[in-house]
C-alpha cells in the first residue's frame, strides 16, 4: 500500500509503530466544497424524518456543521473518520446528516419550520464549525426549545480519541448521570 500523509495520520497508534491501517472509503468532495463520508446517512433535509429513521435502526442522530475550506472540517474526515475504530464506531451507532453552515437548501426542523441552512444554523446559535449536534432519542422534539432538543455537541475539532469518547457519551446516554467534562476525565484513566 502506498504510505500517504493520511495513512501516515492514522498509522497504528496504539502499538506506535507507523504502519497503514487499511483504507477505509474515501470523503467525498460535494459541490458546495465541504467533504461528506460516503456512509453519512441521505437525508431529503427533514431533520424529525431523520431522527425518525435513526430510531427506526435503534441509533442515535446528530447533524454535522460545515463549511467550504474549514481546515478542522477536512480533519475531521481525514482524520478521525478515516481510523477504522471511529468509523465503525459510528456507522453501528449513529445517523448523521451533514449540512452547510452558511448553506441556502431548505431543512424541515423538528418542529415543522422550513429554514435555510444558515437560519438553521443560527436558530441553534452554531457558530463554529465543524459541529455536531447530537439530539434526544426518545419523546417528541417539536415542541421543545432548540436548546432543549440537543443533550451534548462537539462544537470544534477534537482529537481522535475525545471525539470518540463524546460519540460514546451520547450513545451510552451518560449525558444523563453526569456532565461531558467528567466523563473525558473518566475515560483518560
Amino acid at each position: 500500500m502506498l504510505l500517504t500523509r493520511r495513512n501516515f495520520l492514522v498509522g497504528a497508534a496504539a502499538t506506535g509503530a507507523y504502519a497503514a491501517l487499511p483504507a477505509q472509503a474515501e470523503p467525498i468532495l460535494t459541490a458546495d466544497g465541504t467533504y461528506r463520508e460516503p456512509w453519512f446517512l441521505q437525508s431529503f433535509l427533514n431533520l424529525a424524518d431523520d431522527l425518525e429513521t435513526a430510531r427506526s435502526e435503534s441509533k442515535r442522530f446528530a447533524v454535522m456543521w460545515e463549511l467550504r475550506g474549514c481546515p478542522y472540517c477536512k480533519e475531521t474526515h481525514f482524520v478521525n473518520f478515516a481510523q477504522p475504530r471511529i468509523a465503525d464506531y459510528i456507522k453501528a451507532n449513529f445517523e448523521i446528516t451533514e449540512l452547510n453552515i452558511i448553506g441556502s437548501l431548505d431543512v424541515t426542523d423538528f418542529d415543522g419550520s422550513v429554514l435555510r441552512e444558515k437560519e438553521l444554523a443560527a436558530k441553534y446559535n452554531v457558530r463554529y464549525t465543524p459541529t455536531i449536534q447530537f439530539f434526544r432519542d426518545s419523546g417528541s422534539l417539536k415542541s421543545l426549545a432548540p436548546q432543549e432538543r440537543e443533550v451534548a455537541r462537539i462544537p470544534g475539532y477534537l482529537r481522535p480519541d475525545d471525539f470518540l469518547a463524546v460519540f460514546r457519551f451520547v450513545r451510552e446516554k451518560a449525558y444523563e448521570k453526569g456532565r461531558l467534562r467528567d466523563f473525558l476525565k473518566n475515560e483518560a484513566i
